[in-house]
């Protein structure tokens, strides 16, 4: 991806807005970096004492920096008279903090992927680490390019006028933002003082070693009728739950086949680790959410509502549509619909390749990581292809999703390296219509008036 090229385009778009733009790239990128270091330590169960120490160090500096930037946001939407001299200071320092942590982050996981025996003894951990390294590194360059053309454009936080109708509420700083970064303490972690200081370049690692690779997981012999384990649809042979989830009781649902039945266009490691430690984190983010939530009402303490309420919409999401996903796919996949399914295809897209044309390209041109979604719209009585920014942005309300695709690069990364498109292409040999078909027949039956 091009990201100098979309941030000239977010500049163009946002226009004054682009502080919160940028602030809310910051929120999901720590999020994102906290989440990595949980990846990482479940991923290597043997991972060496002073490296988990380092990792767990890391997880509550990305958490407040995650949430100083969810307090800027909610401030700056409150500010009737723009950003002051004082105010843009405090803004660029959050913003020099993230750059710091990031690469400091960086420089770090390079030291423990070439020095940690743990990290060689596991065959999909390299790969794994230089993944994350490239999601910290696609989010420093858009910082970086976002500063370059803010420089060259003039535009950015100077001349930001700011939200007329909203109350500053003589805001002056957060804590925590107005003290200088302080790191972990790599030196515990047996990282030379040096690589602290490392500035990194903003590149992007490709994975050459074609070992790297590799499907540790050792299939078991799953029957073809135990593919219906998720429970989902009426071909399954589990019944649905008529009682509710009781608040923070989300569990992980089960694949629906074993880790290595999409293979060979979607390889067994891919599906273990985004099933099992990827979706896993929107299962507890979400279950978090729900108890943080509950207790607010519990306390009538609100203070924190905005923040709990973006977790409940990004994790909940992120659980509820990789739901759909392990189930929209089968090893019995592949080719077209049939029955109303395709009719309804044909008439809302002109035939089933112009649809496929038109998903692919939504899916590929997704920014960052996201969805391309195909939905039944009871309002507009049609199918609809949407495209969903993380999880949640960019999407609408009102529909029933049928079809999803993930395009974060956790999905294809092992296997497709960072070539979307190729993975795009071989997703359809594994995409389920029979079970499309049927969340098809009962997603048309709700029709509201239309308008």
């Amino acid at each position: 991806m091009n990201v100098r090229k979309g941030v000239t385009k977010m500049l163009a778009v946002y226009g004054t807005m682009m502080p919160l733009r940028l602030l809310e790239e910051i929120q999901f990128w720590k999020m994102q970096e906290k989440e990595h270091t949980v990846v990482i330590l479940e991923l290597i169960p043997d991972l060496e004492p002073n490296y988990v120490n380092l990792l767990k160090e890391w997880e509550p500096i990305f958490e407040q920096t995650e949430m100083a930037a969810t307090q800027w946001i909610e401030a700056l939407l409150r500010s009737p008279s723009g950003i002051t001299p004082h105010v843009q200071a405090q803004l660029e320092r959050i913003i020099d903090m993230s750059i710091q942590q990031s690469r400091l982050w960086i420089s770090q996981l390079l030291y423990m992927l070439n020095n940690s025996e743990a990290v060689q003894r596991h065959a999909t951990a390299p790969v794994v680490i230089r993944h994350i390294i490239r999601e910290s590194e696609y989010f420093l360059g858009v910082l970086d390019a976002f500063l370059n053309s803010r420089a060259q454009q003039q535009t950015g936080f100077t001349g930001y006028t700011g939200f007329n109708g909203f109350g500053f509420n003589g805001f002056t700083g957060f804590p925590g933002i107005t003290q200088p970064f302080t790191p972990p303490a790599a030196a515990s972690a047996g990282i030379p003082a040096g690589v602290q200081q490392q500035k990194l370049p903003v590149s992007t690692i490709t994975v050459t070693n074609q070992a790297e690779k590799v499907s540790v997981h050792a299939a078991s012999n799953r029957q073809e009728a135990d593919y219906n384990l998720s429970g989902e649809g009426s071909w399954s042979q589990i019944r649905p739950e008529s009682r509710p989830v009781p608040i923070g009781g989300h569990t992980l649902p089960p694949l629906p086949y074993d880790y290595s039945a999409l293979e060979p266009y979607i390889d067994t490691e891919t599906m273990r680790i985004h099933h099992d430690i990827h979706h896993k984190s929107y299962v507890d983010g979400l279950n978090k959410a729900e108890k943080s939530l509950q207790e607010a009402r519990q306390s009538g303490n609100f203070d924190l509502i905005k923040h709990w309420e973006r977790e409940a919409a990004f994790h909940g999401a992120g659980h509820y549509l990789h739901t759909l996903f392990w189930n929209i796919m089968n090893p019995k996949g592949g080719g077209e619909p049939t029955g109303a399914l395709a009719k309804q295809i044909s008439s809302d897209f002109g035939s089933f390749a112009a649809f496929k044309k038109h998903f692919s390209e939504a899916a590929s041109k997704v920014e960052g990581g996201g969805w391309a979604i195909l939905v039944w719209s009871p309002r507009s009585h049609r199918l609809q292809i949407l495209q969903a920014e993380k999880h949640q942005n960019l999407s609408q309300w009102d529909i029933v999703p049928l079809l999803a695709l993930d395009v974060w690069e956790h999905a294809y990364y092992l296997k497709h390296q960072n070539k979307r498109d190729d993975y795009i292409e071989d997703w359809w040999n594994v995409v389920y219509w029979p079970h499309v078909s049927e969340r098809f027949e009962q997603a048309r039956k709700l029709r509201w008036q239309p308008y």
